[in-house]
This record gives C-alpha cells, sequence and structure tokens, in this order.
C-alpha cells in the first residue's frame, strides 16, 4: 500500500546563507560503480518482471557481456577515463556515452575505413585535386604509394612491393584479420557493412595474452630480416604475413591507454599513434611496415600512422585533410548488399626461437617509447594570420623562434635542418637545408642585448627573414650545396681516376673533443648499451629505458667501469653532469 505523499516525512538538505560553494572542494567524485555489481543489480530488477524463459535469455545476454575483454569491460574502461577526466562523469554526460561507447568507437572506425577507401578510389580514378605552389603544378606520385603497399626487412637493403589486392588487415588485441573491402559488385563496403564486420572481429578476438607477432616490425632492422627470415620458412606463416603485406591498409582497433588530464590528452595520444605506448600497452598492435595504418582507439581517439619511406611529411599532413574532409560529408544510403564473408583470422606458428626475438623486440621497443620526450604544448597569441599581415613567412618566423629559445637556454647557436619540399620536380621528394646563416645569427645574439635598439633588432629579423627565404626559394630550385654534396656522399665522384672523400664539416675544437668520444661510444655499445653523441661532444648511455648523459668523457668512462654499468637494470633514474 502507496503511503499519501503528505505523510512521507520530508528529507531537505541545510542551507547556509552566503556559503553555498564552500565546501565544493570537499565533495567527493561520483564513482563508477563495479561492472560485477552494475550486472547483478541489473539481473535482480530484471528477476521480478521476466518469464522463466525470458529471464535465462537475458542472464545468457549479461554473461557475454561480463566476458574477459569484452564489450562490458570495454565499456567500463572508458567510463573510468570519464571519471578521471571530469569531476562528475554523469552529469558531465551530453550523449548517451554510458550506452553506446563501443558501438561508437566501431562507427568511428568504420567511417575512417570508407574515407580511406574513397580516397584509394580518387586516387586510382586520378580524381584526386592537383596541388599547387605559388601557381606551380606539384608531383602527386606519392600519394598512390602509400596504399597497398609494404616495407620488406632485407639484409643489407629494404624493399618496397606494391599489390593489387582488395582486401584490408584489421589487428586486435594483437591478433590479425583480413577484410574483404568491396562487395561482389565492386562497391567499397558501406560503414554499416564495415560496423558489422568490425563488431565481428572484436567478437573473435577477445584474448590479451596472444603473441603480438607486430611488434617485430619494432626491431632494428638487420635483426627484423633475420626474424622475419625465420618467419616465413613456415607456410601458415609464410600466407598470414603475405596477406598484411598485401592489404591496402591495416586497422588498428587500439585498447585502452592510461587515462591522461585535457592538458595531457594531446600529447598522450600523439605518443599512441606514434609508438603505440610500449608493449604493454598497443605498440603490438600494428604491422609499422605498412604503409599507412589507421589507428582506432578504444576511447574513440582516431589517427594515422605512415610510413615515410614511400611519401613525405607535407603529403601525410594532406592526406589527413582529405581524411578529415571526407568523414565529415553527409554519408550516402545505399541499398543492402549481399551477406558478408566472415573476416579471416589470420595465425601464426611460433617457434621458441620467434617467441624470444618477440620479448627482445618488447624490451626494445618499451627502451625507445621510454626515450622519447614527447609534449603537445598550445599557442593561442596569434598564428599566421598576424605573422603574415606583417609580411613574413610562417615558417621562417617559427624557425628563428626556435633558435632564439635554444640561445637563451644554452648560449650557443644550434646546428638545425628544415624540410623543404621538391614536389615541384618530377617524382621530387624533399632536401634537407641548413637554416643556420649569419644573418640569423646576428639577430638571435642580438635579441636580448639591452643595448642594442630595438630599430636595429627589428632590422636584423627581416634581413634574417629575407635571407632564410632565400635559402629555401634556393632549395624549392633544388640549387642548394647539401643536396649537391649529400648526392656526391651517396655515389663517390671520380676526379683524374681519384675518388674525392667527403669529411664531416666541424670546427677543429669540435673534432678534437669527438675523437675520445668514440672511444667511450664504441666501449658502452659492446658492452649493451645504446650510445649516441650528442652535440656538440655530450654522451647519452641508455639501458633499459634508463638514460645516463654526460658533459665530460672521463665521467662517463668511469660510470662504464662502476658496479651501476655491470648491473645497471633496476638502477634508479639518474642524470650524471
Amino acid at each position: 500500500m502507496a503511503r499519501p505523499f503528505h505523510l512521507v516525512k520530508p528529507v531537505s538538505a541545510t542551507l547556509v546563507s552566503g556559503r553555498n560553494l564552500s565546501q565544493q572542494k570537499e565533495l567527493p567524485s561520483q564513482p563508477v560503480p563495479p561492472l560485477q555489481q552494475t550486472c547483478e543489480l541489473y539481473l535482480s530488477y530484471m528477476e521480478p518482471i521476466l518469464e522463466e524463459d525470458e529471464l535465462k535469455q537475458t542472464k545468457k545476454l549479461v554473461e557475454e557481456f561480463q566476458k574477459a575483454g569484452g564489450v562490458g569491460e570495454r565499456l567500463q574502461r572508458g567510463l573510468e577515463m570519464k571519471a578521471c577526466n571530469t569531476e562528475n562523469w554523469v552529469s558531465q554526460t551530453t550523449t548517451p556515452v554510458a550506452i553506446d561507447t563501443f558501438i561508437e568507437t566501431m562507427g568511428s572506425a568504420a567511417k575512417l575505413i570508407a574515407a580511406g577507401m574513397e580516397l584509394k578510389t580518387m586516387i586510382d580514378n586520378d580524381a584526386l585535386p592537383a596541388e599547387y605552389i605559388k601557381g606551380k603544378p606539384l608531383c602527386m606520385k606519392q600519394f598512390q604509394y602509400l596504399f597497398s603497399s609494404c616495407r620488406i626487412p632485407g639484409a643489407t637493403v629494404d624493399t618496397m612491393e606494391f599489390y593489387t589486392q582488395k582486401h584490408i588487415t584489421v589487428v586486435h588485441n594483437g591478433q590479425f584479420f583480413v577484410m574483404e573491402a568491396y562487395n561482389s559488385d565492386g562497391s567499397p563496403l558501406t560503414v554499416d557493412q564495415l560496423c558489422v564486420q568490425l563488431e565481428r572481429i572484436c567478437n573473435s578476438s577477445l584474448q590479451t595474452n596472444m603473441e603480438p607477432v607486430g611488434i617485430l616490425t619494432t626491431q632494428r632492422r638487420d635483426n627484423w630480416n633475420k626474424t622475419y627470415n625465420n618467419l616465413i620458412k613456415d607456410e601458415t606463416n609464410k600466407e598470414s604475413v603475405l596477406a598484411i603485406q598485401s592489404s591496402i591498409f591495416s586497422v588498428c582497433l587500439d585498447g585502452a591507454m592510461p587515462s591522461e588530464s585535457n592538458e595531457k590528452y594531446r600529447s598522450s595520444s600523439f605518443r599512441q599513434m606514434l609508438h603505440g605506448g610500449g608493449s604493454q600497452r598497443n605498440s603490438g598492435n600494428r604491422w609499422f611496415d605498412k604503409g599507412l595504418q589507421l589507428i582506432i582507439g578504444e576511447d574513440g581517439t582516431c589517427g594515422l600512422n605512415f610510413m615515410c619511406t614511400v611519401a613525405d611529411g607535407i603529403v601525410h599532413a594532406s592526406v589527413c585533410e582529405h581524411f578529415s574532409a571526407i568523414v565529415k560529408k553527409p554519408e550516402v544510403i545505399r541499398s543492402p548488399m549481399e551477406p558478408l564473408p566472415m573476416p579471416q583470422k589470420l595465425h601464426f606458428n611460433l617457434t621458441p626461437e620467434i617467441k624470444k626475438d618477440i620479448e627482445e623486440a618488447k624490451q626494445q621497443m618499451d627502451a625507445l617509447a621510454d626515450d622519447l620526450d614527447l609534449s603537445f604544448t598550445g599557442f593561442d597569441h596569434f598564428g599566421k594570420t598576424f605573422i603574415k599581415a606583417h609580411k613574413m613567412r610562417p615558417n621562417a618566423f617559427v624557425q628563428l623562434a626556435l633558435k632564439l629559445a635554444y640561445y637563451r637556454m644554452y648560449q650557443q647557436i644550434c646546428p638545425s635542418l628544415e624540410y623543404v619540399s621538391l614536389r615541384a620536380f618530377k617524382l621530387g621528394r624533399i632536401s634537407l637545408m641548413n637554416t643556420n646563416s649569419p644573418a640569423s645569427a646576428a639577430f638571435v645574439k642580438a635579441f636580448d642585448d639591452p643595448i642594442i635598439q630595438n630599430p636595429e633588432k627589428v632590422a636584423l629579423l627581416e634581413k634574417a627573414l629575407k635571407t632564410h627565404a632565400w635559402y629555401t626559394d634556393m632549395c624549392l630550385r633544388c640549387t642548394d650545396r647539401d643536396q649537391i654534396l649529400n648526392e656526391s656522399r651517396r655515389h663517390p665522384v671520380q676526379v683524374a681516376g681519384h675518388q674525392i672523400k667527403f669529411a664531416s664539416d666541424y670546427s677543429e675544437a669540435t673534432s678534437r673533443k669527438h675523437k675520445p668520444c668514440y672511444l667511450v661510444l664504441n666501449r658502452a655499445r659492446k658492452a649493451g648499451f645504446q650510445a649516441f653523441l650528442l652535440y656538440p661532444a655530450r654522451i647519452s648511455l641508455n639501458w633499459a629505458g634508463e638514460r645516463y648523459t654526460f658533459e665530460d668523457v672521463a665521467k662517463a668512462s668511469a660510470f662504464l667501469d662502476s658496479e651501476a654499468a655491470n648491473g645497471a637494470v633496476g638502477v634508479e633514474k639518474t642524470w650524471v653532469k
């Protein structure tokens, strides 16, 4: 029997005048209930209102939902990540994320794949709009090399292979699948069809403890060549590898990444797209030899990973713009197609030797990922419109700003190179332009000098910008000295029967500093360290993700003699100077 509402004892919050937000910081964030508890409560709510056969079916669906690595776990992680990044994960949800996280992620992946297929069709049909610079057309050949391409590891030099197959590969939890990209009538799969296929793949790859064969592609190229040849000795492995290599592109459905604040989200996303976050995250959920990989994170983060062997950064940026434009276009509704074949899972027979190679690749990948310092900082004070309004080239302006920042930190001019596209020429790639000049050095040194007046600094800036523009235009015409010298280094020049040799262009003082560094570097490499010479004469030693940097050769040598070098694993990370 229900009680009349006026007989129910009212419950109200105590109001304190003028202090309505004084306790706000002390309030806890609303927690996300455990998945097990949510499912149990759901069944307890449903039991009284369902018939026996209906309840049996509901329990079966809940059991499937709770499976390890299944939809429930992915949804739970998504909500927990949202709870970490918001004050209240319920009240700040403006769309039904709690229900549709997995569906939305699959939808994002399907739209990205469809965009990739549309772009490929445009390239194949020569319908991609031509690009121009200063009214001159640019070579568009690099675009087609990104699709249906793969780099094959060789003993001394790698090779590029191009294919005509009609499938794409999808990797989820380190497991690879072949998915046909076209219907029988030759039309590409629709977004709805792709969603169906992707869900099938996810449901067929719930295990999270499979050997991540893809991480082998992160090995040093000589090591990967040896592992590759061992791997394809087995016929099943050979067929699986060929299926990956010959795909139009790879689609990587990533697992969860660590929760990050909104400020660090972009930096975390860049790391995910670049290397996957290490062996415990998604670095094994890749095939880094592919020309193009589409990456979709569990939280909906999307991006592309390119191989620079076949195309340069300016082309990569243009491809990203095309993807973005296509994804935003209204979807064309097409009539239902015939039933789709199940995606084919690729299998690998792994010997103990290959499993050992996988473990070594994991360690090396983790060391590389840990050694990368990557941070995103947004600069919103002004942009290229403001710079152009003052008749300056944005690129030259930023280059000078970087030089000035380095000079302020180290009180010396840094050696610097800049890529310049040579696509104004047939099959042109890039040139490396040396951006140092007497004009840029004079500006950098004068900028913080209190004796020099602002009009003189402005004049120095204008001169440095003009010099940079002159260097850039010279590179665009392919008449810069570095291009000629680099080509001469690759192909020995004979003069009067004698081969001309090129030496590094260091000052005499720097060369003297380098000589003892090389002895320590060689010794460190033999001991198993990753050893690098940093400009002008510093030594960097890396071991198991720990980095040690030395300004002094004697200290670096003493470090190698110490017990810390002999048992470097587990040593607390330090910076030694």
